[in-house]
Protein backbone atom coordinates (compact mmCIF):
# COMPACT_ATOMS: atom_id res chain seq x y z
CA UNK A 1 0.00 0.00 0.00
CA UNK A 2 0.80 3.33 -0.76
CA UNK A 3 1.62 5.72 2.09
CA UNK A 4 0.77 8.66 0.43
CA UNK A 5 -2.59 7.30 0.43
CA UNK A 6 -2.83 5.78 4.08
CA UNK A 7 -1.07 8.18 6.02
CA UNK A 8 -4.05 10.53 6.22
CA UNK A 9 -6.10 7.83 7.40
CA UNK A 10 -3.95 6.72 10.17
CA UNK A 11 -3.11 10.09 11.23
CA UNK A 12 -7.17 10.78 10.99
CA UNK A 13 -7.75 7.86 13.50
CA UNK A 14 -4.34 8.73 15.68
CA UNK A 15 -6.06 12.03 15.69
CA UNK A 16 -9.53 10.45 17.10
CA UNK A 17 -7.73 9.07 19.80
CA UNK A 18 -5.12 11.43 20.90
CA UNK A 19 -6.93 14.63 20.10
CA UNK A 20 -5.51 16.29 23.13
CA UNK A 21 -2.80 14.30 24.88
CA UNK A 22 -2.93 10.53 26.71
CA UNK A 23 -3.70 11.90 30.18
CA UNK A 24 -3.15 8.70 31.53
CA UNK A 25 0.26 7.82 30.16
CA UNK A 26 1.48 11.50 30.85
CA UNK A 27 0.56 11.32 34.52
CA UNK A 28 2.89 8.18 34.49
CA UNK A 29 5.28 8.81 32.52
CA UNK A 30 6.58 12.29 33.54
CA UNK A 31 10.17 11.14 32.37
CA UNK A 32 10.03 9.19 29.50
CA UNK A 33 11.86 6.19 29.27
CA UNK A 34 12.74 3.14 26.62
CA UNK A 35 11.35 0.07 26.67
CA UNK A 36 9.59 -3.01 24.52
CA UNK A 37 6.05 -4.51 24.71
CA UNK A 38 5.55 -8.00 22.82
CA UNK A 39 3.07 -8.87 20.34
CA UNK A 40 0.70 -11.73 21.13
CA UNK A 41 -2.03 -14.02 18.93
CA UNK A 42 -5.03 -14.95 21.52
CA UNK A 43 -6.43 -16.86 18.79
CA UNK A 44 -5.58 -19.01 15.73
CA UNK A 45 -6.27 -16.98 12.58
CA UNK A 46 -4.19 -15.39 9.44
CA UNK A 47 -2.04 -12.44 10.25
CA UNK A 48 -2.84 -9.47 8.17
CA UNK A 49 -1.75 -5.34 8.43
CA UNK A 50 1.96 -6.04 10.08
CA UNK A 51 3.13 -2.94 7.94
CA UNK A 52 0.07 -0.85 8.77
CA UNK A 53 1.17 -1.64 12.69
CA UNK A 54 4.61 -0.53 12.25
CA UNK A 55 3.26 2.37 10.58
CA UNK A 56 0.68 3.64 13.02
CA UNK A 57 4.08 3.67 15.28
CA UNK A 58 6.16 5.33 12.97
CA UNK A 59 3.84 7.97 12.50
CA UNK A 60 4.10 9.07 16.02
CA UNK A 61 7.32 8.60 16.84
CA UNK A 62 9.98 7.41 13.20
CA UNK A 63 12.74 6.18 15.62
CA UNK A 64 10.02 3.07 17.10
CA UNK A 65 11.66 -0.09 16.18
CA UNK A 66 9.06 -2.51 15.11
CA UNK A 67 10.09 -6.72 14.46
CA UNK A 68 7.72 -9.25 13.68
CA UNK A 69 8.46 -13.46 13.25
CA UNK A 70 5.91 -13.59 10.51
CA UNK A 71 4.96 -11.83 7.86
CA UNK A 72 1.11 -11.11 6.18
CA UNK A 73 -0.51 -14.24 5.43
CA UNK A 74 0.72 -16.66 7.83
CA UNK A 75 -1.02 -18.60 10.30
CA UNK A 76 -0.72 -17.69 13.91
CA UNK A 77 -1.97 -19.89 16.94
CA UNK A 78 -3.10 -18.66 20.01
CA UNK A 79 -0.51 -18.13 22.99
CA UNK A 80 1.84 -17.43 19.44
CA UNK A 81 4.50 -14.53 20.17
CA UNK A 82 4.63 -12.73 16.69
CA UNK A 83 6.86 -9.46 17.49
CA UNK A 84 7.46 -7.07 19.27
CA UNK A 85 7.63 -2.50 19.54
CA UNK A 86 10.12 -0.59 20.56
CA UNK A 87 11.02 2.52 21.42
CA UNK A 88 9.62 5.41 23.91
CA UNK A 89 7.48 4.21 26.36
CA UNK A 90 5.03 7.28 26.19
CA UNK A 91 4.38 5.96 22.00
CA UNK A 92 4.08 2.53 22.62
CA UNK A 93 1.02 3.36 25.13
CA UNK A 94 -0.41 5.89 22.84
CA UNK A 95 -0.13 4.01 19.65
CA UNK A 96 -1.00 0.67 20.74
CA UNK A 97 -5.04 1.01 20.55
CA UNK A 98 -4.96 1.94 17.15
CA UNK A 99 -2.51 0.09 15.80
CA UNK A 100 -4.12 -2.89 17.37
CA UNK A 101 -7.26 -1.95 16.01
CA UNK A 102 -5.80 -1.82 12.89
CA UNK A 103 -4.23 -5.25 12.67
CA UNK A 104 -7.41 -6.83 14.47
CA UNK A 105 -9.33 -5.71 12.11
CA UNK A 106 -7.77 -6.61 8.61
CA UNK A 107 -6.30 -10.24 10.51
CA UNK A 108 -10.18 -11.19 10.59
CA UNK A 109 -11.24 -10.45 7.38
CA UNK A 110 -8.01 -12.70 6.19
CA UNK A 111 -9.10 -15.37 8.65
CA UNK A 112 -12.22 -15.21 7.33
CA UNK A 113 -11.36 -14.95 3.63
CA UNK A 114 -8.96 -17.88 4.04
CA UNK A 115 -11.73 -20.11 5.58
CA UNK A 116 -13.64 -19.54 2.41
CA UNK A 117 -11.00 -19.73 0.08
CA UNK A 118 -10.18 -23.37 1.26
CA UNK A 119 -13.47 -24.38 1.04
CA UNK A 120 -13.66 -23.81 -2.15
CA UNK A 121 -10.08 -25.87 -3.38
CA UNK A 122 -10.35 -28.14 -5.98
CA UNK A 123 -13.39 -25.65 -7.60
CA UNK A 124 -12.15 -22.94 -10.19
CA UNK A 125 -14.44 -20.44 -8.18
CA UNK A 126 -12.98 -17.47 -7.42
CA UNK A 127 -14.09 -15.81 -4.28
CA UNK A 128 -14.45 -12.07 -4.42
CA UNK A 129 -15.17 -8.93 -2.08
CA UNK A 130 -17.73 -5.99 -2.47
CA UNK A 131 -18.27 -2.47 -1.92
CA UNK A 132 -19.25 -3.17 1.71
CA UNK A 133 -16.47 -1.76 3.79
CA UNK A 134 -16.07 0.49 6.88
CA UNK A 135 -15.60 4.11 5.59
CA UNK A 136 -12.57 4.74 5.47
CA UNK A 137 -11.39 1.39 5.77
CA UNK A 138 -11.44 0.45 2.10
CA UNK A 139 -7.63 0.17 0.95
CA UNK A 140 -7.01 -2.01 4.03
CA UNK A 141 -10.32 -4.47 3.93
CA UNK A 142 -9.60 -4.97 0.25
CA UNK A 143 -5.66 -5.58 0.83
CA UNK A 144 -6.75 -8.35 3.96
CA UNK A 145 -8.96 -9.92 1.59
CA UNK A 146 -6.16 -10.38 -0.98
CA UNK A 147 -3.87 -11.34 1.64
CA UNK A 148 -6.42 -13.89 2.78
CA UNK A 149 -6.55 -15.79 -1.17
CA UNK A 150 -9.72 -13.80 -2.57
CA UNK A 151 -9.94 -11.62 -5.23
CA UNK A 152 -11.12 -7.58 -5.40
CA UNK A 153 -14.12 -7.00 -7.21
CA UNK A 154 -13.96 -3.26 -8.19
CA UNK A 155 -12.44 -0.86 -5.77
CA UNK A 156 -15.21 2.43 -6.10
CA UNK A 157 -17.10 3.62 -8.69
CA UNK A 158 -14.61 4.93 -11.24
CA UNK A 159 -13.18 1.09 -11.12
CA UNK A 160 -15.71 -0.63 -12.98
CA UNK A 161 -19.05 -0.97 -14.41
CA UNK A 162 -21.95 -3.06 -12.36
CA UNK A 163 -25.78 -2.06 -13.46
CA UNK A 164 -27.70 -3.21 -10.51
CA UNK A 165 -31.28 -2.91 -9.87
CA UNK A 166 -31.86 0.79 -9.06
CA UNK A 167 -29.64 1.28 -12.42
CA UNK A 168 -32.12 -0.97 -13.96
CA UNK A 169 -34.72 0.89 -13.05
CA UNK A 170 -33.31 4.53 -13.74
CA UNK A 171 -32.74 3.12 -17.53
CA UNK A 172 -36.31 1.73 -18.04
CA UNK A 173 -34.34 -1.67 -18.63
CA UNK A 174 -31.97 -3.83 -18.76
CA UNK A 175 -31.24 -3.68 -22.40
CA UNK A 176 -31.76 0.17 -22.38
CA UNK A 177 -29.25 0.51 -19.16
CA UNK A 178 -26.21 -2.15 -21.50
CA UNK A 179 -26.54 0.01 -24.20
CA UNK A 180 -26.40 3.36 -22.47
CA UNK A 181 -23.71 2.23 -20.30
CA UNK A 182 -22.04 0.95 -23.66
CA UNK A 183 -21.93 3.53 -25.86
CA UNK A 184 -20.85 5.82 -22.70
CA UNK A 185 -17.68 3.73 -21.57
CA UNK A 186 -16.95 1.87 -24.91
CA UNK A 187 -15.35 -1.31 -25.37
CA UNK A 188 -12.63 -1.10 -22.79
CA UNK A 189 -14.94 -2.10 -20.05
CA UNK A 190 -16.55 -5.30 -19.61
CA UNK A 191 -20.32 -4.63 -18.45
CA UNK A 192 -21.79 -6.44 -15.72
CA UNK A 193 -25.39 -6.94 -14.94
CA UNK A 194 -27.47 -8.18 -11.75
CA UNK A 195 -30.47 -9.92 -12.18
CA UNK A 196 -33.41 -11.07 -9.99
CA UNK A 197 -35.02 -13.20 -12.50
CA UNK A 198 -35.01 -15.81 -15.10
CA UNK A 199 -36.80 -12.98 -17.54
CA UNK A 200 -33.80 -10.64 -16.92
CA UNK A 201 -30.81 -13.16 -17.33
CA UNK A 202 -32.68 -13.80 -20.87
CA UNK A 203 -32.66 -10.20 -21.36
CA UNK A 204 -29.40 -9.71 -19.89
CA UNK A 205 -27.92 -12.19 -22.41
CA UNK A 206 -30.00 -10.94 -25.60
CA UNK A 207 -28.20 -7.08 -24.45
CA UNK A 208 -24.52 -9.19 -24.52
CA UNK A 209 -23.80 -8.35 -21.35
CA UNK A 210 -20.19 -9.86 -20.22
CA UNK A 211 -21.04 -11.36 -16.39
CA UNK A 212 -24.14 -11.60 -15.42
CA UNK A 213 -24.67 -11.30 -11.19
CA UNK A 214 -27.37 -14.02 -9.84
CA UNK A 215 -28.53 -12.40 -7.35
CA UNK A 216 -30.53 -13.82 -4.15
CA UNK A 217 -31.39 -16.52 -6.18
CA UNK A 218 -32.09 -20.18 -4.78
CA UNK A 219 -30.89 -23.39 -6.03
CA UNK A 220 -33.27 -24.47 -9.29
CA UNK A 221 -33.61 -20.84 -10.34
CA UNK A 222 -29.74 -20.64 -10.61
CA UNK A 223 -29.63 -23.58 -12.01
CA UNK A 224 -32.11 -22.77 -14.71
CA UNK A 225 -30.33 -19.33 -15.45
CA UNK A 226 -26.81 -21.25 -15.93
CA UNK A 227 -28.56 -23.29 -18.87
CA UNK A 228 -29.84 -20.31 -20.40
CA UNK A 229 -26.84 -18.38 -19.72
CA UNK A 230 -24.66 -21.75 -21.14
CA UNK A 231 -21.43 -19.90 -21.08
CA UNK A 232 -22.07 -16.51 -23.39
CA UNK A 233 -21.39 -15.11 -20.20
CA UNK A 234 -19.48 -15.15 -17.13
CA UNK A 235 -21.51 -15.48 -13.83
CA UNK A 236 -21.15 -14.80 -10.52
CA UNK A 237 -23.48 -15.56 -7.73
CA UNK A 238 -24.16 -13.11 -5.18
CA UNK A 239 -26.50 -12.87 -1.92
CA UNK A 240 -25.74 -14.12 1.60
CA UNK A 241 -22.53 -15.63 -0.08
CA UNK A 242 -21.29 -17.07 3.40
CA UNK A 243 -20.12 -20.58 4.70
CA UNK A 244 -23.20 -22.26 4.58
CA UNK A 245 -23.81 -21.86 0.80
CA UNK A 246 -20.33 -22.54 -0.59
CA UNK A 247 -21.18 -26.46 -1.01
CA UNK A 248 -24.35 -25.12 -2.57
CA UNK A 249 -22.26 -23.30 -4.97
CA UNK A 250 -19.54 -26.05 -5.43
CA UNK A 251 -22.03 -28.38 -6.74
CA UNK A 252 -23.54 -25.69 -8.96
CA UNK A 253 -20.59 -24.78 -10.44
CA UNK A 254 -20.41 -21.11 -10.88
CA UNK A 255 -17.13 -18.56 -12.15
CA UNK A 256 -16.99 -16.01 -8.74
CA UNK A 257 -18.82 -16.22 -5.91
CA UNK A 258 -18.97 -12.39 -4.55
CA UNK A 259 -19.46 -11.93 -0.55
CA UNK A 260 -20.17 -8.83 1.45
CA UNK A 261 -19.43 -10.65 5.24
CA UNK A 262 -15.48 -10.75 3.92
CA UNK A 263 -16.05 -7.20 5.16
CA UNK A 264 -19.10 -6.56 6.45
CA UNK A 265 -19.32 -9.62 9.29
CA UNK A 266 -15.89 -10.69 9.82
CA UNK A 267 -14.69 -10.94 13.61
CA UNK A 268 -11.68 -9.46 14.23
CA UNK A 269 -8.80 -11.79 15.38
CA UNK A 270 -7.99 -11.09 19.07
CA UNK A 271 -4.24 -9.94 19.42
CA UNK A 272 -2.87 -8.04 22.33
CA UNK A 273 0.35 -6.14 23.16
CA UNK A 274 1.91 -7.28 26.39
CA UNK A 275 4.69 -7.45 29.00
CA UNK A 276 5.67 -4.36 28.65
CA UNK A 277 9.58 -4.35 29.77
CA UNK A 278 11.39 -0.78 30.86
CA UNK A 279 14.94 -0.71 29.39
Amino acid sequence: MNYLEIDPLLIMALKEDINNEDITTNAIMKNDKKGKAFLYAKEDGIICGLDIFSRVYSLLDPNMNTKFSVSDGDEVKKGMEIGFVEGSIKVILEGERTALNYLQRMSGIATKTRKIVNLLKGTNIKLLDTRKTTPNMRIFEKYAVRIGGGINHRYNLSDGILIKDNHIDAAGSITNAINLTRAYAGYVHRIEVEVESLSQVKEAIEAKADIIMLDNMDKETMLEAIKIIDKKAMIECSGNMDYDKIELMKEIGVDYISSGALTHSAPILDLSLKHLKVE
